[in-house]
Protein backbone atom coordinates (compact mmCIF):
# COMPACT_ATOMS: atom_id res chain seq x y z
CA UNK A 1 0.00 0.00 0.00
CA UNK A 2 2.74 2.51 0.89
CA UNK A 3 2.20 5.93 1.71
CA UNK A 4 -0.86 7.64 -0.26
CA UNK A 5 -1.76 11.03 0.44
CA UNK A 6 2.34 11.58 1.91
CA UNK A 7 4.04 15.09 0.81
CA UNK A 8 7.78 15.58 1.33
CA UNK A 9 9.82 18.44 0.42
CA UNK A 10 12.84 17.90 -2.04
CA UNK A 11 15.28 18.93 0.61
CA UNK A 12 13.82 16.20 2.12
CA UNK A 13 13.52 18.69 5.72
CA UNK A 14 9.82 17.43 6.54
CA UNK A 15 7.01 14.75 5.53
CA UNK A 16 3.84 15.41 5.15
CA UNK A 17 0.34 13.63 5.61
CA UNK A 18 -2.11 15.25 4.16
CA UNK A 19 -5.40 14.90 5.00
CA UNK A 20 -8.28 16.92 3.12
CA UNK A 21 -10.13 19.57 4.56
CA UNK A 22 -7.28 20.59 7.08
CA UNK A 23 -5.44 23.67 5.41
CA UNK A 24 -3.66 21.25 3.19
CA UNK A 25 -3.24 23.80 0.66
CA UNK A 26 -1.68 26.32 2.75
CA UNK A 27 0.49 23.48 4.47
CA UNK A 28 2.11 22.29 1.20
CA UNK A 29 2.87 26.25 -0.51
CA UNK A 30 4.69 26.42 3.04
CA UNK A 31 6.40 23.08 2.30
CA UNK A 32 7.39 24.53 -1.12
CA UNK A 33 8.21 27.79 -0.17
CA UNK A 34 10.63 26.60 2.23
CA UNK A 35 12.39 25.01 -0.56
CA UNK A 36 12.21 27.35 -3.31
CA UNK A 37 11.83 30.37 -1.77
CA UNK A 38 8.39 31.12 -3.63
CA UNK A 39 5.20 29.54 -3.65
CA UNK A 40 3.88 27.35 -6.40
CA UNK A 41 2.04 29.18 -8.69
CA UNK A 42 -1.81 27.56 -8.74
CA UNK A 43 -3.44 24.78 -6.44
CA UNK A 44 -0.49 23.30 -4.64
CA UNK A 45 -2.78 19.85 -5.27
CA UNK A 46 -1.97 20.67 -9.30
CA UNK A 47 1.89 20.86 -8.48
CA UNK A 48 4.12 18.12 -10.24
CA UNK A 49 7.21 19.15 -9.64
CA UNK A 50 8.97 20.98 -6.55
CA UNK A 51 7.44 18.67 -4.25
CA UNK A 52 7.64 14.83 -3.89
CA UNK A 53 4.49 13.30 -3.45
CA UNK A 54 3.15 9.64 -2.82
CA UNK A 55 1.18 10.37 -6.32
CA UNK A 56 4.11 10.70 -8.38
CA UNK A 57 6.08 7.62 -9.38
CA UNK A 58 9.03 9.06 -8.86
CA UNK A 59 8.75 10.05 -5.61
CA UNK A 60 7.53 6.99 -4.27
CA UNK A 61 10.96 5.37 -3.63
CA UNK A 62 12.19 8.30 -1.70
CA UNK A 63 9.34 9.00 0.63
CA UNK A 64 9.02 5.15 1.05
CA UNK A 65 12.72 5.23 2.15
CA UNK A 66 12.57 8.10 4.48
CA UNK A 67 9.52 7.57 5.92
CA UNK A 68 10.69 3.85 6.86
CA UNK A 69 14.03 5.25 8.20
CA UNK A 70 12.02 7.79 9.71
CA UNK A 71 14.79 10.26 8.15
CA UNK A 72 12.81 13.53 8.65
CA UNK A 73 10.41 15.38 11.05
CA UNK A 74 7.03 13.93 10.04
CA UNK A 75 3.64 15.70 10.49
CA UNK A 76 0.20 15.71 10.10
CA UNK A 77 -2.90 18.36 10.78
CA UNK A 78 -6.66 17.79 12.07
CA UNK A 79 -9.54 19.94 12.45
CA UNK A 80 -13.19 19.61 14.20
CA UNK A 81 -15.19 16.65 12.42
CA UNK A 82 -18.33 19.18 12.67
CA UNK A 83 -16.27 22.18 10.64
CA UNK A 84 -14.85 19.48 8.75
CA UNK A 85 -17.89 17.80 7.08
CA UNK A 86 -19.81 21.09 6.89
CA UNK A 87 -16.93 22.78 4.74
CA UNK A 88 -16.99 19.37 2.98
CA UNK A 89 -20.18 19.98 2.02
CA UNK A 90 -20.02 23.62 0.86
CA UNK A 91 -16.88 23.21 -0.83
CA UNK A 92 -17.03 19.73 -2.59
CA UNK A 93 -20.95 19.76 -2.67
CA UNK A 94 -22.82 22.86 -2.82
CA UNK A 95 -19.50 24.78 -4.62
CA UNK A 96 -18.28 24.95 -8.02
CA UNK A 97 -14.88 23.99 -8.68
CA UNK A 98 -11.88 25.54 -9.55
CA UNK A 99 -12.40 24.07 -13.13
CA UNK A 100 -16.05 25.69 -13.74
CA UNK A 101 -17.76 22.47 -13.24
CA UNK A 102 -19.36 20.76 -10.63
CA UNK A 103 -17.57 17.82 -8.33
CA UNK A 104 -17.19 14.62 -9.24
CA UNK A 105 -19.41 15.22 -12.39
CA UNK A 106 -22.46 13.58 -12.02
CA UNK A 107 -22.33 13.16 -8.30
CA UNK A 108 -24.57 16.49 -7.63
CA UNK A 109 -27.54 15.93 -9.57
CA UNK A 110 -27.33 12.16 -7.96
CA UNK A 111 -27.59 13.53 -4.62
CA UNK A 112 -30.39 16.00 -5.70
CA UNK A 113 -32.45 12.29 -6.97
CA UNK A 114 -31.47 9.59 -4.28
CA UNK A 115 -31.45 11.81 -0.91
CA UNK A 116 -33.19 15.19 -2.00
CA UNK A 117 -30.05 17.18 -1.78
CA UNK A 118 -30.90 20.95 -3.01
CA UNK A 119 -27.65 23.05 -3.40
CA UNK A 120 -28.85 26.03 -5.65
CA UNK A 121 -26.89 28.14 -8.34
CA UNK A 122 -24.58 30.68 -8.81
CA UNK A 123 -27.67 32.24 -11.07
CA UNK A 124 -29.88 32.05 -8.51
CA UNK A 125 -27.12 33.17 -5.52
CA UNK A 126 -27.14 29.58 -3.80
CA UNK A 127 -30.51 29.88 -2.67
CA UNK A 128 -31.26 26.53 -1.07
CA UNK A 129 -32.28 25.29 2.19
CA UNK A 130 -28.75 24.65 3.71
CA UNK A 131 -29.55 23.13 6.87
CA UNK A 132 -32.20 20.37 5.15
CA UNK A 133 -29.53 19.65 2.58
CA UNK A 134 -26.48 19.25 4.98
CA UNK A 135 -28.68 16.77 6.93
CA UNK A 136 -29.70 15.28 4.04
CA UNK A 137 -25.80 15.08 2.52
CA UNK A 138 -24.93 13.66 6.01
CA UNK A 139 -26.78 10.82 5.42
CA UNK A 140 -25.42 10.39 2.02
CA UNK A 141 -21.98 10.77 3.16
CA UNK A 142 -22.43 7.87 6.90
CA UNK A 143 -24.17 5.76 3.64
CA UNK A 144 -20.65 5.98 1.44
CA UNK A 145 -18.53 5.05 4.85
CA UNK A 146 -20.40 2.26 6.43
CA UNK A 147 -22.05 0.83 3.26
CA UNK A 148 -19.61 1.84 0.73
CA UNK A 149 -22.92 2.64 -0.89
CA UNK A 150 -23.82 4.08 -3.79
CA UNK A 151 -19.84 5.27 -4.06
CA UNK A 152 -17.18 4.38 -2.50
CA UNK A 153 -16.25 7.15 0.56
CA UNK A 154 -14.89 10.16 -0.86
CA UNK A 155 -10.81 11.30 0.71
CA UNK A 156 -12.67 15.33 1.76
CA UNK A 157 -15.20 13.35 4.13
CA UNK A 158 -13.74 9.99 5.11
CA UNK A 159 -12.61 9.74 8.87
CA UNK A 160 -9.48 11.97 9.48
CA UNK A 161 -8.14 9.01 11.43
CA UNK A 162 -8.17 6.46 8.66
CA UNK A 163 -6.34 8.86 6.34
CA UNK A 164 -3.97 9.44 9.23
CA UNK A 165 -3.54 5.54 10.01
CA UNK A 166 -2.36 4.76 6.75
CA UNK A 167 1.14 5.94 7.56
CA UNK A 168 1.30 4.38 10.94
CA UNK A 169 0.31 1.08 9.43
CA UNK A 170 2.83 0.72 6.94
CA UNK A 171 5.34 1.34 8.72
CA UNK A 172 5.54 5.79 9.91
CA UNK A 173 5.92 7.38 12.90
CA UNK A 174 4.52 10.98 13.21
CA UNK A 175 6.31 13.43 15.07
CA UNK A 176 4.07 15.55 15.46
CA UNK A 177 0.24 16.71 14.75
CA UNK A 178 -1.43 19.41 15.11
CA UNK A 179 -4.81 21.15 14.91
CA UNK A 180 -6.13 23.30 11.97
CA UNK A 181 -7.75 25.87 14.79
CA UNK A 182 -3.72 26.26 16.25
CA UNK A 183 -2.69 27.01 13.02
CA UNK A 184 0.41 29.09 13.82
CA UNK A 185 1.15 27.75 17.01
CA UNK A 186 1.43 23.87 15.41
CA UNK A 187 3.29 24.70 12.30
CA UNK A 188 5.80 26.60 14.45
CA UNK A 189 6.44 23.93 16.08
CA UNK A 190 7.10 21.97 12.47
CA UNK A 191 9.38 24.42 11.98
CA UNK A 192 11.20 25.18 14.92
CA UNK A 193 12.52 21.52 14.60
CA UNK A 194 13.10 21.35 10.85
CA UNK A 195 16.19 23.02 9.08
CA UNK A 196 14.86 24.65 5.46
CA UNK A 197 16.64 26.02 2.49
CA UNK A 198 14.48 28.99 2.95
CA UNK A 199 13.55 30.65 6.03
CA UNK A 200 9.61 30.73 6.63
CA UNK A 201 8.14 33.41 8.22
CA UNK A 202 4.46 32.67 9.33
CA UNK A 203 3.26 35.70 10.18
CA UNK A 204 3.16 36.70 6.28
CA UNK A 205 2.12 33.87 4.95
CA UNK A 206 -0.91 34.25 2.79
CA UNK A 207 -3.75 31.53 3.66
CA UNK A 208 -4.62 29.31 0.71
CA UNK A 209 -8.21 28.23 0.04
CA UNK A 210 -8.81 27.33 -2.57
CA UNK A 211 -12.30 26.72 -2.53
CA UNK A 212 -13.20 30.18 -1.06
CA UNK A 213 -15.54 32.49 -3.58
CA UNK A 214 -16.76 29.27 -5.42
CA UNK A 215 -19.77 28.79 -3.78
CA UNK A 216 -22.15 29.58 -0.75
CA UNK A 217 -21.69 31.16 2.53
CA UNK A 218 -22.42 29.29 5.64
CA UNK A 219 -25.33 31.15 6.84
CA UNK A 220 -25.75 29.71 10.47
CA UNK A 221 -23.81 29.07 13.29
CA UNK A 222 -22.57 25.47 13.13
CA UNK A 223 -24.73 23.90 15.65
CA UNK A 224 -28.01 24.43 13.70
CA UNK A 225 -26.95 22.02 10.98
CA UNK A 226 -26.83 19.35 13.72
CA UNK A 227 -30.31 18.05 15.46
CA UNK A 228 -30.34 14.46 17.79
CA UNK A 229 -30.15 12.23 14.21
CA UNK A 230 -26.91 14.43 12.56
CA UNK A 231 -25.17 14.50 15.94
CA UNK A 232 -25.91 10.31 15.98
CA UNK A 233 -24.85 10.11 12.71
CA UNK A 234 -21.63 12.04 12.98
CA UNK A 235 -20.76 9.83 16.19
CA UNK A 236 -21.41 6.96 13.91
CA UNK A 237 -18.75 8.37 11.53
CA UNK A 238 -16.53 10.08 13.49
CA UNK A 239 -16.04 8.37 16.84
CA UNK A 240 -12.20 7.98 16.89
CA UNK A 241 -11.91 11.29 15.70
CA UNK A 242 -13.68 12.94 18.43
CA UNK A 243 -11.99 11.08 20.77
CA UNK A 244 -8.20 10.39 20.06
CA UNK A 245 -7.69 14.12 18.75
CA UNK A 246 -9.73 15.62 21.43
CA UNK A 247 -12.47 17.26 19.97
CA UNK A 248 -15.57 18.41 21.95
CA UNK A 249 -18.48 16.41 20.55
CA UNK A 250 -21.06 17.80 22.82
CA UNK A 251 -20.90 21.54 21.54
CA UNK A 252 -20.68 21.73 17.71
CA UNK A 253 -20.17 25.26 18.01
CA UNK A 254 -16.77 24.88 20.21
CA UNK A 255 -14.41 24.47 17.30
CA UNK A 256 -11.07 24.21 19.56
CA UNK A 257 -9.94 20.89 21.43
CA UNK A 258 -10.71 20.13 24.83
CA UNK A 259 -7.26 18.70 25.30
CA UNK A 260 -3.80 17.44 23.39
CA UNK A 261 -3.67 15.03 21.71
CA UNK A 262 -1.34 12.24 22.52
CA UNK A 263 0.88 10.77 20.22
CA UNK A 264 1.57 7.05 21.67
CA UNK A 265 -2.38 6.56 22.24
CA UNK A 266 -2.66 7.79 18.23
CA UNK A 267 0.42 5.61 17.07
CA UNK A 268 -1.37 2.89 19.39
CA UNK A 269 -4.92 2.78 18.13
CA UNK A 270 -4.29 3.22 14.57
CA UNK A 271 -1.96 0.50 14.12
CA UNK A 272 -3.64 -1.97 13.88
Amino acid sequence: MGFPGTWMTESESVVYRVVPKCACSTIGQIMFYSDHGRFFDGDIHDSTAGLHKWSQPESQPLIEGNVRAHKSFAFTCVRNPYARILSSFFDKIAGIQRNGKRYRGNLVPQLAQRYGVQVGSPENGFDFDQIASFRRFLLFARDTIRWRRPMEPDIHWSAMSGHISTFIVNGGRYDHIFFTEKFNEGMQTVLDAIQTPHPVDLGAIPRFNESEGHGPKRAHPVSAYFDDLSRHLVWEIYKKDFQLFRYDFDDPDNKYPVGEIDLDEVHAKLAA
